[in-house]
């Protein structure tokens, strides 16, 4: 909770920093990239975690790998090692990206369907997200055979369940109902 916390303050600080010299979409950018390397890199995201690796080895790692970032994302590197943090980099970055999507008025939403999405399916589904929130909208496909058919479609707390399961589950209970 409290690396939460903090994780929310580095990416405000960073995000104030960044928007003040107008490079926060560039950071966005490194922001994005570091959070990507770590989900997809198991050994980084352990080097990162484990209080057995020496500080100077975290470092010297991550500024190698991300060498080609924004001196603010180099910056946030260095502060995080000195304040010992460097463990909630990877929750700074999603932060960092949650707060300039906010800024932009991005919202994301999930579509769940049982087969990949079209691409003309998927304007679809943009179009009438846009105008369910009235902000720009990303939409992240996720695969799950188990709802049938249909589409489940969530845009922040909201949830529209359109999936076959989901039909055959009410049409289940009102039999047992009766």
């Amino acid at each position: 909770m409290a690396g939460a916390r903090a994780a929310i303050r580095y990416a405000k600080a960073v995000l104030n920093v960044a928007s003040n010299q107008k490079l926060a979409e560039v950071v966005n950018g490194d922001m994005k990239l570091i959070a990507n390397t770590i989900a997809e890199s198991k050994d980084l995201g352990e080097m990162l975690e484990s209080p057995v690796t020496p500080s100077s080895v975290k470092k010297a790692v991550l500024l190698e790998v991300f060498k080609s970032s924004n001196k603010n994302t180099l910056q946030l590197i260095d502060v995080l090692m000195n304040n010992n943090r460097i463990n909630i980099l990877n929750d700074v970055a999603l932060k960092y990206n949650q707060l300039f999507d906010a800024l932009q008025g991005v919202e994301h939403a999930t579509v769940t369907t049982a087969v990949p999405l079209t691409a003309e399916l998927k304007q679809q589904v943009l179009s009438k997200a846009k105008t369910l929130t009235g902000k720009n909208v990303e939409v992240k496909n996720i695969i799950d055979e188990s709802i049938i058919g249909g589409f489940i479609l969530r845009v922040g707390d909201v949830q529209y369940n359109a999936s076959v399961a989901n039909q055959l589950n009410n049409l289940k209970r009102e039999f047992s109902l009766n």
